[in-house]
């Protein structure tokens, strides 16, 4: 019998001023036990510098149940936004950072986390992405930081970094599925309620609705379930905008401003998705994954899975097969 996996270890990194939302986030995702639905089990502690309770805003405090020791531990190291952006970390914290960093540790911030990390000296040379209305201040305080402006998260040299609020649980959920696969965070995702996949190209800032905006969501929402629903069929941006009645550079612009992405990158996103699914859940032929997610060959699939992933579909079955149990697929009638 084979023996129950090692937890993942994941140091919540606490001090005064962290943000209360993103302490919750990153609790919900990786403090919570969910073996029982085939999430892998999770390994959480707030790391801290010192024992004593830590006061957040709204009359919240959180208690540390270990000291930056640990850290050398972790699997994975997350840091909260801030409720001050330019609130100080305390020097060990820093210190703490920089040594799991040199140890190759991967470290995630969320929103105002950038800050933190960028006290540190890690974000020097590097990309970073922060909440939109915070670009300026991050560029104006950390000069060395290469501030990208528009994006949900990104990673440079072993360190993440996210946009605000929503796009903290995004990259939180991208961090599982690089590591346990898309079923983990899918599982994950659809017990927080929230979606299982947005791409860290997405844009932050998404058009303010109007009545008329409204509308061309309702529409586009149905092209996209449409797209979802016959995802093995190929779809041009003039088929997709012939359906929502719209002319193609009309429904592209409608589209971005909706989602905050191209019509062909989401449809990308999607089909990977849908092909990281049945890679983990089932034994079928790569040929047949890459028809059934609308690749049309598996040479097309592995150049999706090379840009998007750093990985190819067969790699990606070896390394996440083994999460769920395999459901054996009948390939004599082809799925239409």
């Amino acid at each position: 019998m084979a023996s129950d996996p090692a937890p993942t270890r994941i140091a919540l990194m606490s001090f005064p001023g962290v943000r209360a939302f993103d302490v919750s986030v990153i609790t919900e995702v990786w403090g919570v036990d969910r073996t029982d639905r085939g999430v892998p089990p999770f390994d959480l502690r707030r790391t801290a510098a010192a024992p004593e309770p830590i006061p957040l805003r709204g009359g919240l405090s959180l208690t540390p149940d270990r000291t930056l020791a640990w850290l050398t531990r972790a699997d994975l190291v997350v840091v909260p936004g801030l409720d001050d952006h330019l609130t100080p970390a305390p020097a060990p914290v820093l210190e703490a950072l920089r040594r799991a960093h040199a140890r190759a540790t991967p470290i995630a911030a969320l929103c105002g986390g950038a800050f933190t990390l960028a006290q540190a000296g890690l974000l020097d040379g590097r990309q970073a992405v922060t909440h939109w209305n915070l670009t300026e201040l991050l560029r104006t305080h950390h000069p060395r930081v290469t501030v990208v402006p528009d994006a949900l998260f990104l990673h440079d040299d072993n360190i993440w970094t996210s946009a605000g609020t929503a796009a903290g649980i995004d990259l939180c959920l991208h961090l599982v599925r690089t590591i346990h696969g898309a079923e983990a965070a899918a599982t994950i995702a659809r017990s927080m309620v929230t979606a299982p996949f947005r791409t860290g190209t997405q844009a932050q800032f998404i058009e303010q609705p109007t009545p008329q905006t409204d509308r061309d969501a309702d529409t586009l929402a149905e092209v996209r379930a449409f797209a979802l629903a016959h995802l093995a069929e190929p779809h041009t941006v003039a088929g997709l905008a012939a359906r929502a009645g719209m002319s193609p550079r009309s429904f592209a612009r409608h589209f971005q401003a909706t989602t905050g992405t191209t019509p062909l990158r989401w449809l990308i996103t999607q089909r990977i998705a849908a092909a990281q699914k049945l890679l983990e859940r089932t034994d079928l032929p790569l040929p047949e994954v890459a028809r059934r997610t609308g690749f049309g060959s598996d040479i097309t699939m592995r150049q999706h899975f090379a840009t998007q992933l750093a990985t190819s579909p067969r790699e990606y079955r070896l390394a996440f097969r083994d999460t769920l149990p395999l459901t054996r697929v009948d390939t004599t009638h082809p799925h239409p």
